[in-house]
């Protein structure tokens, strides 16, 4: 035994360097990855603890000061109300919407589906920053195209985005006309990869288009549904460029969310410390409710796998 294990020890020391270099070869993208994702979330929790600012040469540890001080403020809360308010209007809007139009499209396999599918992919590929700047052409009171067609229904000069009480409502449409087809592609993709059978066996026993819908395509298409919901409230919680790039947080505070209030905390004031809690809390809302969806859907896998 212990002759064997010294040839297997010598055939070990024996082997070329690039095979013993191979494992960590492997590993070590993994390992720069970790190091990159964990350096910088390191650094933003030790600044948050710090009255670090461009305006003074000198840092110093103030413990929990910055958050105390967070709380105390009433824009955080505003800040934290616009953030999910904002995410459950362009999440709940973007899978319904997104569910409906891929079981529209999906439904007869004709050329008009087949040139639509490629047509609703079309948004996802503009930047979201180029298709603010787009819709604004379209809404524009002099020339938007929008604005033209809304004059045949007797409505003039819609406010958009320069009223706090439709800002809301013309980011969350831009939103949803730039991700609504990641929801769509997903879904067709699920739809498509479901079993023929069960449909065919309801039919044959006359069920109706919304039996078969409740009892078949919806429960096989959750697992689907929760990967879009996970990856799209993820992004709707630290939206920023729409924003930015629309209204930069206006009218007044109406649409200062989380990420907006920590840009302008940190590069507009200069207190890069004061801005780094919000930025953390952001972080603390996407994880719980993000992990607390990802346990849903492996639940939901499980089930339907029969395990």
């Amino acid at each position: 035994m212990k002759n064997q294990e010294m040839k297997l020890e010598d055939y070990r020391l024996k082997r070329p360097f690039w095979d013993r270099a191979k494992p960590y070869l492997i590993i070590a993208p993994a390992l720069l990855l970790t190091i990159g994702i964990l350096y910088p979330f390191g650094m933003a929790i030790y600044y948050s603890l710090t009255n670090l600012s461009f305006r003074r040469p000198t840092v110093r540890f103030i413990g929990f000061e910055n958050w105390v001080e967070m709380f105390k403020d009433p824009s955080f809360w505003h800040a934290v109300w616009v953030t999910i308010k904002y995410a459950f209007v362009t999440t709940t809007s973007e899978m319904l919407l997104g569910l409906g139009i891929a079981l529209l499209i999906t439904k007869k396999d004709n050329f008009f589906s087949r040139i639509l599918k490629v047509l609703l992919v079309f948004p996802l590929m503009i930047a979201p920053v180029i298709a603010t700047i787009i819709w604004q052409l379209m809404t524009n009171t002099s020339v938007g195209i929008i604005e033209k067609f809304l004059n045949l229904f007797g409505i003039y000069g819609f406010p958009w985005a320069s009223s706090p009480s439709t800002a809301l409502f013309t980011a969350a449409l831009i939103d949803i006309w730039v991700y609504t087809p990641f929801v769509i592609v997903l879904v067709v993709a699920g739809i498509n990869s479901l079993p023929k059978s069960p449909f065919e066996s309801a039919q044959i026993d006359g069920g109706t288009p919304w039996f078969t819908f409740k009892n078949l395509t919806l429960p096989m298409l959750k697992p689907f549904l929760y990967i879009a919901l996970i990856f799209r409230l993820m992004a709707s919680m630290q939206e920023y460029s729409i924003i930015f790039a629309l209204t930069k947080g206006g009218p007044g505070d109406t649409l200062m969310n989380l990420s907006l209030t920590a840009y302008n905390k940190g590069f507009a004031f200069l207190k890069f410390g004061e801005a780094m809690p919000y930025i953390l809390f952001l972080w603390i809302i996407i994880y719980i409710v993000s992990k607390k969806l990802v346990s849903n859907w492996l639940t939901v896998q499980r089930t339907a796998s029969g395990r």
